[in-house]
């Protein structure tokens, strides 16, 4: 968490909050000290809330929404400057907040208005196709089981593909999914626009839970009791978000249409480590 002061006359009014991949969410929290406004209690409180009103949280949310990264190669603020987007579409993506109204602080010095913002409500956003792309085929299917879902695992350091280097798989709106003969085998265009996300993040324990299948009931809901678990080989982009598979897994999945379909619904769940997982909101990021 952070806390950083903005000047709204003489007002101290920060912000404070965190991403959370693994949640789907943007948690964030509008704080105003009431005495560097000036207002005291029971009378202030009506000016304080005033103070830290809808328009002041969509100012101070603004720069973490620009940063939010799309895919590995561009962030909201990219789209921005290419003119894809105007100002006006990003304050409505921070206007589908679900608020919780403003309380005090248990030393009474400190008035706070808390907001959380839906990340597969701001990938919606981005999904202009009305029909989804062809997941690839193959001229030599393989024999392979019908699946419920698909887990990536990617939760360690990976080669970085045309680097002589690795990095932790990081998380974004719309991952590419690579095979490991640099094959496309997912991309935002391939889901179907009904889908609820391209992808859901996970932690490691929750492919580690008691029962039959080993996995979290949060995971079972994405991926059900039956999925394809796939250890990453490597990871591609700039950004390195996109994940590489090995060749004969891909095969698992494009040689069957049930198993194609999974991708297209967004029946995919990545398991990434818990560092990526949660950003802390930087001023001015």
């Amino acid at each position: 968490m952070f806390n950083a002061v903005f000047a709204f006359g003489q007002a101290e009014i920060g912000i404070s909050g965190m991403v959370e991949w693994d949640k789907m969410e943007i948690q964030a929290t509008v704080s105003l000290n009431l005495a560097s406004a000036g207002l005291s209690l029971p009378a202030g409180r009506t000016q304080g809330e005033a103070l830290i009103n809808l328009t002041e949280y969509i100012r101070l949310i603004r720069p973490r929404i620009l940063n939010l990264q799309v895919d590995s190669s561009s962030v909201i603020a990219h789209y921005l400057e290419r003119g894809e987007w105007s100002p006006m579409e990003i304050e409505r993506l921070a206007e589908q907040a679900r608020s919780v109204p403003p309380a005090l602080s248990q030393d009474l010095q400190n008035l706070s208005a808390s907001y959380y913002l839906d990340l597969a409500g701001i990938a919606a956003a981005f999904i202009r196709h009305e029909r989804p792309g062809e997941i690839p085929r193959t001229i030599s299917p393989v024999s392979a089981p019908v699946y419920t879902g698909i887990i990536i695992i990617a939760n360690e350091a990976l080669p970085v593909h045309g680097m002589r280097s690795s990095a932790l798989t990081r998380p974004c709106l719309f991952p590419k999914i690579w095979d490991s003969d640099m094959n496309l085998i997912f991309e935002r265009n391939m889901l179907n626009p009904q889908a609820s996300a391209m992808v859901r993040y996970f932690r490691q324990q929750t492919i580690f839970a008691r029962g039959p299948s080993g996995l979290s009931p949060e995971i079972t809901a994405i991926v059900g009791d039956r999925p394809l678990r796939i250890f990453a080989q490597g990871v591609f982009g700039s950004t390195p978000t996109d994940p590489i598979i090995n060749r004969a897994d891909a095969l698992q999945i494009i040689s069957r249409e049930e198993n194609r379909s999974l991708l297209r619904e967004g029946k995919v769940a990545i398991i990434l480590d818990n560092s990526v997982l949660q950003e802390t909101i930087v001023p001015g990021l």
